[in-house]
Parts: C-alpha cells; sequence; structure tokens
C-alpha cells in the first residue's frame, strides 16, 4: 500500500526521537503500533465483508441460472409430455375407429343377410327327417 524503503524508516525513526525525547518514544511507538493494528483489523473486516457480498452476489446469479435452467427443462419436458399423449391418443383412436368401421360392416353383413333370409324359401329337407 505504502512503499516506504528502510532509510526513508530510519530517517522518520530519528526524527521521531529527537522531536518526541527517548522518555516518550517507547509509549508514542506502542500507542502507533496498536493503531496500526487497529487499522489493519478495520481494513481487513472491509475485505473480507466486501468478499462476502461478491460471493453472495455470485451465488445469487447462480442460483437465478439454476432457476431459470429449471424452468426451461421444465418446459421442455412438458412439451414432450404433450405430444407423447397427443400421439398415444392418436394411437388409440386408430384401432377405435378400425373397431367401429369392422362392427358396421358387420351389422351391414347382418341386415343383407336377414333380408336375402327373408325373401328366400328355407328348404324343406333340412328341417324334415329324411324318409326311408
Amino acid at each position: 500500500m505504502f512503499d516506504i524503503a528502510f532509510s526513508e524508516m530510519l530517517i522518520i525513526a530519528v526524527v521521531a526521537l529527537i522531536v518526541l525525547g527517548p522518555e516518550r518514544l517507547p509509549k508514542v511507538a506502542r500507542t502507533a503500533g496498536h493503531l496500526l493494528g487497529r487499522m489493519q483489523r478495520y481494513v481487513n473486516d472491509v475485505k473480507s465483508d466486501i468478499n462476502r457480498e461478491m460471493q453472495l452476489d455470485e451465488l445469487k446469479k447462480l442460483q437465478a441460472q439454476v432457476a431459470e435452467s429449471a424452468r426451461s427443462l421444465e418446459t421442455s419436458i412438458s412439451s414432450e409430455m404433450n405430444a407423447a399423449e397427443s400421439s398415444l391418443r392418436e394411437a388409440t383412436e386408430a384401432p377405435k375407429a378400425a373397431v367401429a368401421e369392422i362392427e358396421s360392416a358387420v351389422a351391414e353383413v347382418k341386415s343383407e343377410v336377414a333380408a336375402t333370409s327373408l325373401t328366400e324359401p328355407t328348404p324343406a329337407s333340412s328341417t324334415e327327417p329324411p324318409k326311408a
């Protein structure tokens, strides 16, 4: 953050020794160390808060993507199910239509047979026993 070389720190220490004196310098150095430690902790706390917020934002974006993917999958599955149901309905309608057609043909044949049996006489030999 700050680019202070060793020689610059040495100059600052000598000036502080001259200005503060040898009696107050250790106390001021200790206080400065405590303040510097507090500042570093505060900066680290702010950095960690920012990182947590960034991760939370990323998680929200990921959650939105997953939700969108789930909706897309749901609509895709729903459309496929609808297509399968319609083809299944069509497949069951074809045999029903064939059965109805066969039943109508059978009814037509029965009506023709009934109509022809009413107009033609029945042979007598089939109902009477044979003569000896």
